[in-house]
Protein backbone atom coordinates (compact mmCIF):
# COMPACT_ATOMS: atom_id res chain seq x y z
CA UNK A 1 0.00 0.00 0.00
CA UNK A 2 1.06 3.63 -1.22
CA UNK A 3 2.14 5.69 2.02
CA UNK A 4 -0.16 8.11 0.65
CA UNK A 5 -2.94 5.86 0.95
CA UNK A 6 -1.61 4.71 4.89
CA UNK A 7 -2.05 8.18 5.73
CA UNK A 8 -5.36 8.69 3.94
CA UNK A 9 -6.78 5.61 5.95
CA UNK A 10 -5.40 7.06 9.27
CA UNK A 11 -7.40 10.57 8.25
CA UNK A 12 -9.93 10.24 6.59
CA UNK A 13 -11.92 7.06 7.49
CA UNK A 14 -14.18 7.32 10.51
CA UNK A 15 -16.61 5.62 12.29
CA UNK A 16 -20.55 6.94 12.30
CA UNK A 17 -19.89 7.23 16.07
CA UNK A 18 -17.55 9.79 15.29
CA UNK A 19 -19.74 12.34 14.58
CA UNK A 20 -23.23 12.41 16.75
CA UNK A 21 -26.21 13.98 15.43
CA UNK A 22 -26.22 17.08 17.77
CA UNK A 23 -23.10 17.54 16.21
CA UNK A 24 -24.26 17.08 12.62
CA UNK A 25 -27.51 19.23 13.57
CA UNK A 26 -25.36 21.91 14.14
CA UNK A 27 -22.59 22.24 11.28
CA UNK A 28 -25.90 21.90 8.95
CA UNK A 29 -27.89 24.67 10.99
CA UNK A 30 -24.71 26.51 10.74
CA UNK A 31 -23.55 26.57 7.13
CA UNK A 32 -27.34 26.25 6.12
CA UNK A 33 -25.91 22.86 3.48
CA UNK A 34 -29.17 21.07 2.25
CA UNK A 35 -29.11 17.54 2.33
CA UNK A 36 -31.38 15.02 -0.07
CA UNK A 37 -31.17 11.71 -0.43
CA UNK A 38 -32.06 9.01 -3.51
CA UNK A 39 -33.90 5.81 -3.33
CA UNK A 40 -32.80 4.37 -6.54
CA UNK A 41 -35.35 1.17 -7.40
CA UNK A 42 -36.42 -1.51 -9.64
CA UNK A 43 -39.00 -3.58 -7.99
CA UNK A 44 -37.94 -3.56 -4.32
CA UNK A 45 -41.54 -3.49 -2.64
CA UNK A 46 -40.52 -5.83 -0.12
CA UNK A 47 -37.85 -3.11 1.45
CA UNK A 48 -38.15 0.33 0.12
CA UNK A 49 -41.01 1.46 2.29
CA UNK A 50 -39.10 0.18 5.62
CA UNK A 51 -36.02 1.85 4.50
CA UNK A 52 -38.07 5.63 3.59
CA UNK A 53 -39.80 5.15 6.80
CA UNK A 54 -36.84 4.83 8.67
CA UNK A 55 -35.38 8.21 7.13
CA UNK A 56 -38.71 10.04 7.37
CA UNK A 57 -38.99 9.09 11.17
CA UNK A 58 -35.54 9.34 12.46
CA UNK A 59 -33.82 12.06 10.26
CA UNK A 60 -36.85 13.98 8.67
CA UNK A 61 -38.72 15.14 11.85
CA UNK A 62 -38.56 18.55 13.61
CA UNK A 63 -36.03 17.41 16.26
CA UNK A 64 -33.91 16.01 13.85
CA UNK A 65 -34.09 18.10 10.52
CA UNK A 66 -30.61 16.41 9.03
CA UNK A 67 -32.57 15.47 5.78
CA UNK A 68 -35.00 18.14 3.61
CA UNK A 69 -35.84 15.44 0.96
CA UNK A 70 -36.34 11.77 0.54
CA UNK A 71 -36.62 10.97 -3.02
CA UNK A 72 -37.33 7.52 -4.80
CA UNK A 73 -36.37 7.41 -8.26
CA UNK A 74 -38.12 4.18 -9.74
CA UNK A 75 -36.89 2.49 -12.48
CA UNK A 76 -39.77 0.73 -13.81
CA UNK A 77 -40.94 -1.33 -11.75
CA UNK A 78 -43.98 -3.63 -12.13
CA UNK A 79 -44.77 -4.26 -8.22
CA UNK A 80 -45.78 -1.96 -5.93
CA UNK A 81 -42.75 -0.31 -5.09
CA UNK A 82 -43.73 2.89 -5.90
CA UNK A 83 -46.90 2.22 -3.73
CA UNK A 84 -44.96 1.28 -0.79
CA UNK A 85 -42.43 3.93 -1.32
CA UNK A 86 -45.13 7.36 -1.30
CA UNK A 87 -47.10 5.44 1.70
CA UNK A 88 -43.67 5.87 3.82
CA UNK A 89 -43.66 9.47 2.90
CA UNK A 90 -41.37 9.54 -0.20
CA UNK A 91 -41.43 11.74 -3.00
CA UNK A 92 -41.77 9.38 -6.18
CA UNK A 93 -40.47 10.17 -9.61
CA UNK A 94 -40.62 7.88 -12.08
CA UNK A 95 -37.26 7.67 -14.52
CA UNK A 96 -39.21 8.28 -17.76
CA UNK A 97 -40.77 11.23 -16.54
CA UNK A 98 -37.18 13.04 -15.82
CA UNK A 99 -35.34 14.64 -18.69
CA UNK A 100 -38.06 12.97 -21.11
CA UNK A 101 -36.68 14.42 -24.38
CA UNK A 102 -33.15 11.60 -23.81
CA UNK A 103 -35.01 8.78 -23.87
CA UNK A 104 -33.97 6.55 -20.97
CA UNK A 105 -31.69 3.31 -20.75
CA UNK A 106 -31.97 0.94 -18.74
CA UNK A 107 -29.43 0.37 -15.37
CA UNK A 108 -28.66 1.87 -11.83
CA UNK A 109 -26.07 4.68 -13.31
CA UNK A 110 -29.12 6.29 -15.32
CA UNK A 111 -31.12 6.89 -12.28
CA UNK A 112 -28.50 8.17 -10.73
CA UNK A 113 -27.65 10.56 -13.02
CA UNK A 114 -31.29 11.70 -13.30
CA UNK A 115 -31.89 12.07 -9.71
CA UNK A 116 -29.71 15.19 -10.22
CA UNK A 117 -32.70 16.86 -12.06
CA UNK A 118 -35.20 16.38 -9.54
CA UNK A 119 -33.38 16.83 -6.19
CA UNK A 120 -32.27 19.82 -4.92
CA UNK A 121 -29.58 19.59 -2.10
CA UNK A 122 -25.96 20.70 -1.60
CA UNK A 123 -25.75 17.12 -0.43
CA UNK A 124 -26.89 14.15 -2.37
CA UNK A 125 -27.20 10.42 -0.86
CA UNK A 126 -27.40 7.33 -2.67
CA UNK A 127 -28.60 4.14 -0.68
CA UNK A 128 -30.29 1.24 -2.65
CA UNK A 129 -33.32 0.51 -1.84
CA UNK A 130 -32.59 -3.54 -0.81
CA UNK A 131 -31.37 -3.13 2.41
CA UNK A 132 -32.88 -4.94 5.06
CA UNK A 133 -32.39 -4.60 8.64
CA UNK A 134 -31.96 -0.58 7.64
CA UNK A 135 -30.04 1.93 10.08
CA UNK A 136 -30.32 5.26 9.52
CA UNK A 137 -26.73 5.51 10.77
CA UNK A 138 -26.42 4.23 6.58
CA UNK A 139 -27.13 8.18 5.70
CA UNK A 140 -26.21 10.08 8.70
CA UNK A 141 -23.02 8.51 8.90
CA UNK A 142 -21.93 9.16 5.13
CA UNK A 143 -23.22 12.68 5.01
CA UNK A 144 -21.53 13.71 8.28
CA UNK A 145 -18.12 14.61 6.89
CA UNK A 146 -20.29 16.72 4.15
CA UNK A 147 -21.64 18.75 7.08
CA UNK A 148 -18.86 19.34 9.29
CA UNK A 149 -15.90 19.05 7.26
CA UNK A 150 -15.48 21.68 4.37
CA UNK A 151 -12.47 19.95 2.23
CA UNK A 152 -14.56 16.78 1.84
CA UNK A 153 -16.24 15.97 -1.05
CA UNK A 154 -17.50 12.35 -1.54
CA UNK A 155 -17.85 9.85 1.29
CA UNK A 156 -18.40 6.39 0.59
CA UNK A 157 -20.14 4.02 3.33
CA UNK A 158 -17.84 1.16 4.66
CA UNK A 159 -19.78 -1.83 6.40
CA UNK A 160 -19.36 -5.82 6.72
CA UNK A 161 -21.57 -7.59 4.05
CA UNK A 162 -22.33 -11.34 5.43
CA UNK A 163 -23.03 -13.82 2.47
CA UNK A 164 -26.36 -15.78 4.58
CA UNK A 165 -24.73 -16.63 7.51
CA UNK A 166 -21.09 -16.24 6.58
CA UNK A 167 -19.96 -13.37 8.31
CA UNK A 168 -18.02 -11.21 5.74
CA UNK A 169 -18.11 -13.24 2.44
CA UNK A 170 -20.38 -10.91 0.68
CA UNK A 171 -18.95 -8.37 -2.09
CA UNK A 172 -17.82 -11.14 -4.27
CA UNK A 173 -17.37 -8.78 -7.86
CA UNK A 174 -15.58 -6.32 -5.27
CA UNK A 175 -13.11 -8.79 -4.37
CA UNK A 176 -12.72 -10.80 -7.81
CA UNK A 177 -12.85 -7.39 -9.45
CA UNK A 178 -13.03 -4.05 -8.43
CA UNK A 179 -10.37 -4.37 -5.41
CA UNK A 180 -7.85 -6.21 -8.16
CA UNK A 181 -8.39 -3.22 -10.62
CA UNK A 182 -8.15 -0.48 -8.67
CA UNK A 183 -4.84 -1.74 -6.63
CA UNK A 184 -3.12 -2.00 -10.10
CA UNK A 185 -4.68 1.20 -11.95
CA UNK A 186 -5.90 3.51 -9.30
CA UNK A 187 -3.47 2.43 -6.24
CA UNK A 188 -4.48 5.40 -4.55
CA UNK A 189 -8.21 4.01 -3.82
CA UNK A 190 -6.41 0.79 -2.63
CA UNK A 191 -7.80 2.37 1.15
CA UNK A 192 -11.69 1.96 0.17
CA UNK A 193 -13.28 -1.01 2.14
CA UNK A 194 -16.73 -0.80 -0.45
CA UNK A 195 -15.38 0.84 -3.40
CA UNK A 196 -18.89 -0.83 -5.04
CA UNK A 197 -21.18 -0.46 -2.30
CA UNK A 198 -24.11 1.76 -3.24
CA UNK A 199 -24.34 4.17 -0.46
CA UNK A 200 -22.62 6.96 -0.69
CA UNK A 201 -23.05 10.63 -0.50
CA UNK A 202 -21.33 13.79 -2.60
CA UNK A 203 -21.47 17.55 -2.76
CA UNK A 204 -23.67 18.61 -5.62
CA UNK A 205 -20.56 20.57 -6.68
CA UNK A 206 -18.97 17.49 -7.52
CA UNK A 207 -21.37 15.17 -8.81
CA UNK A 208 -22.58 17.20 -11.58
CA UNK A 209 -19.26 17.65 -12.98
CA UNK A 210 -18.84 14.05 -13.23
CA UNK A 211 -20.04 11.43 -16.07
CA UNK A 212 -22.33 8.65 -14.94
CA UNK A 213 -22.23 5.70 -16.61
CA UNK A 214 -25.66 4.32 -17.07
CA UNK A 215 -25.14 0.47 -15.56
CA UNK A 216 -23.59 -1.25 -12.55
CA UNK A 217 -20.33 0.56 -13.35
CA UNK A 218 -21.25 3.75 -11.98
CA UNK A 219 -19.97 3.46 -8.41
CA UNK A 220 -16.43 2.73 -9.65
CA UNK A 221 -16.70 5.09 -12.39
CA UNK A 222 -17.57 7.59 -10.15
CA UNK A 223 -14.85 6.73 -7.87
CA UNK A 224 -12.63 6.63 -10.02
CA UNK A 225 -13.39 9.89 -11.66
CA UNK A 226 -13.85 11.90 -8.26
CA UNK A 227 -10.16 11.06 -7.75
CA UNK A 228 -8.91 12.26 -10.48
CA UNK A 229 -11.37 15.62 -9.93
CA UNK A 230 -10.67 16.49 -6.20
CA UNK A 231 -7.85 14.62 -5.44
CA UNK A 232 -7.84 11.67 -2.63
CA UNK A 233 -8.14 14.19 -0.12
CA UNK A 234 -11.11 15.07 -0.87
CA UNK A 235 -12.22 11.52 -0.93
CA UNK A 236 -13.61 10.02 2.31
CA UNK A 237 -15.05 6.89 4.14
CA UNK A 238 -17.16 5.68 7.01
CA UNK A 239 -17.86 2.96 8.94
CA UNK A 240 -21.92 2.35 9.33
CA UNK A 241 -22.18 -1.00 10.36
CA UNK A 242 -23.54 -4.06 8.38
CA UNK A 243 -25.18 -4.31 5.16
CA UNK A 244 -27.59 -6.96 4.67
CA UNK A 245 -29.27 -7.08 1.65
CA UNK A 246 -30.44 -9.53 -1.92
CA UNK A 247 -27.41 -11.37 -2.99
CA UNK A 248 -27.34 -12.24 -6.97
CA UNK A 249 -26.68 -15.39 -8.55
CA UNK A 250 -23.36 -16.44 -10.07
CA UNK A 251 -24.37 -15.43 -13.75
CA UNK A 252 -25.51 -11.99 -12.68
CA UNK A 253 -22.58 -11.39 -10.88
CA UNK A 254 -20.70 -12.26 -14.13
CA UNK A 255 -22.62 -9.71 -16.07
CA UNK A 256 -22.10 -6.91 -12.95
CA UNK A 257 -18.06 -7.79 -13.25
CA UNK A 258 -17.86 -7.47 -16.89
CA UNK A 259 -19.70 -4.07 -16.58
CA UNK A 260 -17.37 -3.24 -14.02
CA UNK A 261 -14.46 -4.67 -15.67
CA UNK A 262 -15.71 -2.22 -19.13
CA UNK A 263 -15.78 0.94 -16.70
CA UNK A 264 -12.53 0.56 -15.77
CA UNK A 265 -10.96 -0.01 -19.47
CA UNK A 266 -12.90 2.89 -20.61
CA UNK A 267 -10.91 4.91 -18.38
CA UNK A 268 -7.58 3.31 -18.82
CA UNK A 269 -8.31 3.50 -22.81
CA UNK A 270 -10.71 5.29 -24.39
CA UNK A 271 -11.08 5.65 -27.99
CA UNK A 272 -9.58 2.16 -28.91
CA UNK A 273 -11.96 -0.07 -27.80
CA UNK A 274 -14.58 -3.01 -29.59
CA UNK A 275 -18.26 -2.77 -28.23
CA UNK A 276 -17.74 -5.87 -26.27
CA UNK A 277 -20.27 -8.61 -24.91
CA UNK A 278 -20.36 -11.42 -22.27
CA UNK A 279 -20.95 -15.28 -23.08
CA UNK A 280 -21.69 -17.25 -20.09
CA UNK A 281 -23.11 -21.03 -20.29
CA UNK A 282 -26.28 -22.65 -19.01
CA UNK A 283 -27.17 -26.51 -18.89
CA UNK A 284 -30.11 -27.65 -20.44
CA UNK A 285 -31.34 -30.93 -21.67
CA UNK A 286 -29.55 -30.51 -24.80
CA UNK A 287 -26.28 -29.72 -22.44
CA UNK A 288 -25.05 -26.33 -22.33
CA UNK A 289 -26.25 -23.44 -24.10
CA UNK A 290 -24.41 -20.09 -24.30
CA UNK A 291 -26.24 -17.23 -23.74
CA UNK A 292 -24.84 -13.17 -24.82
CA UNK A 293 -25.43 -10.75 -23.23
CA UNK A 294 -24.22 -6.99 -24.31
CA UNK A 295 -21.82 -4.95 -21.64
CA UNK A 296 -22.92 -1.63 -20.23
CA UNK A 297 -20.65 1.25 -22.39
CA UNK A 298 -22.73 3.93 -22.19
CA UNK A 299 -22.60 6.80 -19.97
CA UNK A 300 -24.28 9.83 -19.20
CA UNK A 301 -22.10 13.09 -19.80
CA UNK A 302 -21.91 15.82 -16.40
CA UNK A 303 -24.99 16.89 -15.26
CA UNK A 304 -23.68 20.45 -15.75
CA UNK A 305 -23.76 19.97 -19.47
CA UNK A 306 -27.37 19.52 -19.67
CA UNK A 307 -29.13 22.68 -20.34
CA UNK A 308 -32.09 22.15 -18.35
CA UNK A 309 -29.98 21.14 -15.99
CA UNK A 310 -27.91 24.47 -16.15
CA UNK A 311 -31.41 26.65 -16.37
CA UNK A 312 -32.41 25.34 -13.75
CA UNK A 313 -29.14 26.31 -11.28
CA UNK A 314 -29.23 29.18 -12.99
CA UNK A 315 -32.49 30.13 -11.59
Amino acid sequence: MLDEVERWLAQRSWSAADRPLDRLLAAKRGSGTTVSVVLPALNEEATVGAIAATIRRELMTDAVPLVDELVVLDSGSTDRTAAEAAAAGARVVHRDEVLPRIPALPGKGEVLWRSLLVTTGDVVCFVDADLRDFSATFVSGIVGPLLTDPEVQFVKGMYDRPLGEAPGQGGRVTELVARPLLNLHWPQLAGFVQPLGGEYAARRSLLERLPFPVGYGVELGLLVDALHTVGLDALAQVDVGERKHRHQDGRALGRMAATIYRTAQLRLARGHLVRPALTQFERTAEGFVPRTYPVDTEERPPMAEIPEYARRHAA
